[in-house]
């Protein structure tokens, strides 16, 4: 059933949006930072003193394993002079932590053990001077962290109307299937999360996609900010070399349901993240703003660790469909991006197909009301513009 909108509903955020710097850092700082963020999964630190660093805007953490199995995360800050104390996105620690820049070491609790010459210190008290912890939890495997308190609750509470369906697909048992990717594009973030939003698209702009599941498509609804799309591939697929391949080795992990073995899945990830479920594996990927013109898309793809000949090349078929799925949106993504800057660009007209752009659109007005306006503020006014608005008061 079409569920027919205003033409007012039927816009997108106002060009401006994506082209204002004093905006993407209000947008780091109220968003971004508040909501839980993906860092990758517990195979990816299999040990203790194992760890991944993540960076978001100004913040930078890591995750590490600790003695008992467990984890932390911490600020990536040195207590002396600010240094990151881990310096690759993945790595191991023997003993201990130590500081690159002047030695100071750190327990795996983050507690410091010690200063470099403390006795050039006066009266240093190492019980206040431990590493800053980041709030982290870890769903099904999977390891979040969250750098400032934010109106959302756990990530088992937010990512609940999930669990059964990513449940069945064992993601607690899974490992890396290879190493991160990550690719830096010339857009602002929310572009990258527009296309991404909506299937409209996918019969034009993605033949390998609708060669494999073509009308079986479709977008569902789990709640707020819990968005599902699903398609079911056909068993006569294969116009495309790798679909056609694809489907014939494809035959899904047998503790999968029966109506699982031939689904693939996207659930989104308020506001800037998408778990991706197909009967081979389970991948994440997310982007992060680097500025207002250029984003960080980082991923990784995880795999049941006993796999057959045939399973293992369904999954390389399966990566190869995806990845020309990728580079298919981020052209539409580089191409509506600079859109914006055009004196022809008149916002979008959404299509009752794009119903999920449109939420999300509606969910980042709830959170930043100066979204809300077809003009910028000025830059030094932006913050107080949005704090008033928020506040009801009108005339800002």
């Amino acid at each position: 059933m079409n569920i027919h909108v205003n033409d007012w509903d039927r816009r997108g955020l106002p060009a401006w949006t994506y082209h204002s710097q004093a905006l993407l850092d209000l947008e780091i700082k109220e968003i971004l930072l508040r909501q839980w963020q993906i860092v990758g999964h517990v195979s990816d630190v299999p040990k203790a003193g194992d760890y991944l660093s993540f960076d978001l805007g100004p913040e930078r953490a890591f995750v590490l394993r600790q003695q008992d199995g467990s984890f932390r995360a911490f600020h990536n800050l040195c207590r002396h002079r600010g240094s990151r104390i881990v310096t690759g996105d993945q790595g191991h620690c023997k003993n201990a932590l130590v500081c690159p820049f002047h030695g100071w070491v750190y327990n795996f609790d983050g507690t410091l053990r010690g200063a470099a010459r403390p006795d050039s210190f006066a009266d240093l008290d190492r019980h206040k001077f431990g590493l800053k912890p980041v709030e982290l939890e870890v769903w099904m495997g999977f390891i979040f962290i969250r750098f400032r308190e934010g109106p959302q609750g756990s990530v088992s509470e937010q990512l609940a109307p999930y669990a059964a369906e990513i449940g069945a697909h064992l993601p607690e048992t899974l490992v890396p299937a290879g190493k991160p990717w990550v690719g830096e594009l010339p857009v602002n973030w929310k572009s990258v999360r527009d296309v991404d939003n909506e299937g409209y698209h996918v019969a034009m702009a993605h033949p390998a996609l609708q060669d494999l599941y073509g009308n079986t498509y479709e977008d569902i609804d789990y709640g707020p900010h819990m968005r599902v799309s699903k398609g079911t591939y056909r068993e006569g697929a294969g116009r495309l070399w790798s679909v056609r391949h694809y489907v014939k080795q494809s035959t899904g992990h047998s503790n999968l349901p029966r109506e699982r073995r031939r689904l693939w899945a996207y659930y989104g990830v308020f506001p800037n993240a998408v778990f991706i479920t197909t009967p081979e594996a389970i991948q994440f990927y997310q982007e992060l703003p680097v500025d207002v013109n250029r984003s960080i898309v980082r991923g990784m793809i995880y795999r049941y660790p006993k796999e057959s000949r045939q399973q293992r090349l369904a999954r390389y078929l399966s990566y190869r469909i995806d990845r020309a799925t990728y580079a298919e949106d981020t052209q539409l993504a580089i191409w509506s991006n600079e859109s914006m800057k055009s004196s022809a660009f008149d916002n979008f007209h959404l299509s009752d197909h794009e119903r999920f752009l449109r939420a999300h659109h509606d969910d980042l007005r709830k959170l930043l009301p100066v979204l809300t306006l077809d003009t910028p503020p000025a830059p030094e006014r932006m913050a107080e513009v949005n704090a008033a608005l928020g506040a009801g008061k009108t005339g800002t």
